[in-house]
Formats: C-alpha cells, structure tokens, sequence
C-alpha cells in the first residue's frame, strides 16, 4: 500500500501562504552554504502528487507558468471545474479522501500531498496522512492561510527527524 505525505512549508506562525495567497516568502535566509536539498531526497519516493485547484492554478499561472514542475509524477488536481485531463494531469471531481484511498492501493511509489489548505485539512481530518514533512520558514506573517484549521479529533505523530539549514527547519513526523 502506498505512503500519504504530506510535503509542504509554512511560516514561524503556521502560515502556508499569506493573505493574498502569496508564496512569495518562500525563502530562507540567503545563505544555504549546505546547499541541502530535501525536496529531491523526498520525492525520490514519489509517483503521484494530489493537490487542490488553487494549488495548482498558482502553479500554472505563477510559479511555473512555462513548464509543468511535476512532469515526472501522475499528478491529480481535485477540482469541481469541468478541465481535460492528460496523460500526466488528471483533473477529478471526487472527494479527496476516496480518491486517496483509492490511489492508495495501487502499485508503486508513494503519494505527495501537495496542497492547499482545504485538500489538506479534508484529508487531516480524515486521518489519512502516514507521514508529515514540514519545512518552518523564518518568517513570521501574522495572518494568511493556515496550514492546520481547528481539529475535530487529536492524531498523535512521532518525531522521526530535524534538520536545520539555511534558518529553515525540517520537521519529519509519522503517525503514532
């Protein structure tokens, strides 16, 4: 069965995007001497990413509007907006903790849940993510979109390792 986690970075305060929706404080400090690169290590064991509309129209339009960033995954994007789908973009209408579910049992690697807020606050609730990979930015935005809403339930996770560099701070927790 296939891995669920949740791969994402956030602000000192617990912010995912500010309060326009901006990523654009997405940075460290300005001197990664280390050069670490946890991104790569991570999706080494990826085949699949899921996201939300949003999440993915920042990307097209914003980030990366000249190349799809995630070429080397299947990646679905849980929308309710009628989109053709690709050989390597599927546009669903379903509800994501199904479609997780679902993809779940399907031979490969694992899955990354990219975001946004809502997809991932679904899939929180549903207790369905195995693994939380957080990066805490040093910023602290003071309002925005948060990346955990109030709980309906508590999930006790496990520290399984930090790393610090660049005034950034990798947080790896399973669930207990």
């Amino acid at each position: 069965m296939k891995k669920i986690s949740l791969f994402i970075a956030m602000s000192l305060d617990g912010y995912i995007a500010d309060s326009k929706g901006s990523v654009e404080w997405l940075t460290g400090q300005g001197n990664d001497e280390d050069n670490i690169d946890s991104y790569s290590e991570f999706v080494k064991d990826i085949d699949t990413v899921v996201m939300g509309w949003n999440t993915y129209h920042q990307i097209v339009t914003e980030l990366s509007p000249e190349d799809w960033v995630y070429d080397d995954f299947t990646t679905y994007v849980v929308t309710h907006k009628q989109k053709k789908s690709s050989d390597k973009i599927h546009f669903v209408n379903k509800n994501p903790v199904e479609l997780i579910k679902e993809l779940r049992k399907e031979n490969g690697n694992g899955i990354w849940i990219c975001g946004g807020a809502n997809l991932i606050q679904q899939l929180v609730r549903a207790d369905i993510i195995d693994c939380y990979y957080i990066t805490v930015i040093p910023t602290i935005l003071g309002s925005g979109i948060r990346l955990f809403e109030k709980a309906d339930h508590e999930i006790k996770l496990r520290l399984l390792k930090t790393q610090s560099y660049n005034g950034m701070m990798d947080l790896i927790y399973a669930k207990r």
